[in-house]
């Protein structure tokens, strides 16, 4: 006897005939495609504050070089990194490269989920005898709840009691000692008990001179 089918595998088997066109976003809040600081989870932003989006197709490069250029102003005090679904992992990237870039950023991080409407169009069929051309494609819309990520890192000191507060990094950097003690042995300078060392040895021929003495 044959197993009936779940819903999900059903629904897996319509949606083959199906492709997407494209997927947006829910609006939240007011303002352009750059985001106003009344938007999203930190809505006590100061007016001006950074909103990065960042999005599946988002290039880090450009990310970071706009906001490295938009931190180093000392007007701008605060920068939001925000993306959701896919784009999730270059939005933490792009935090941690601009914390160790710019020394004594506190964090707050906040996840949250945010829905998106994907809209997809049929395939075309196979033509058939009689089928007339130009028919439209039926096409279909549908609603997803994905995680959505925003982390926010601010020149000034902000509440550690909030939720997903981090402080700066103590240690943004390697220490440089070793490398100027790498770089003295590289120039042929002894290191140290290596002058001594070999003052104490004897020099070729001492030994002969006492022997005819």
């Amino acid at each position: 006897m044959a197993k009936a089918a779940s819903p999900r595998s059903r629904q897996r088997r319509r949606m083959e005939n199906f492709r997407k066109v494209h997927s947006e976003e829910a609006p939240v809040g007011s303002g352009d495609e750059g985001g106003g600081p009344g938007s999203g989870p930190f809505a006590d932003l100061a007016p001006g504050a950074v909103h990065m989006r960042v999005k599946e197709g988002s290039k880090i490069r450009n990310l970071l070089a706009f906001a490295t250029a938009s931190m180093a102003q000392p007007a701008t005090r605060t920068i939001v990194f925000s993306g959701c679904g896919r784009a999730t992992t270059k939005t933490v990237t792009c935090a941690e490269i601009l914390k160790r870039r710019l020394a004594g950023l506190h964090q707050v991080t906040r996840l949250r989920y945010r829905s998106v409407r994907e809209v997809w169009q049929s395939l075309p069929p196979e033509p058939t005898p009689g089928q007339k051309p130009g028919e439209p494609a039926a096409s279909l819309s549908v609603l997803k709840n994905v995680p959505s990520l925003a982390i926010l890192l601010s020149k000034d000191s902000l509440d550690p009691r909030q939720p997903g507060y981090q402080p700066p990094n103590p240690h943004p950097g390697p220490s440089s000692q070793p490398a100027a003690s790498t770089s003295k042995r590289s120039l042929g300078e002894p290191a140290a008990g290596e002058g001594s060392a070999k003052r104490s040895q004897p020099e070729p021929g001492a030994a002969e001179e006492d022997q005819t003495a």
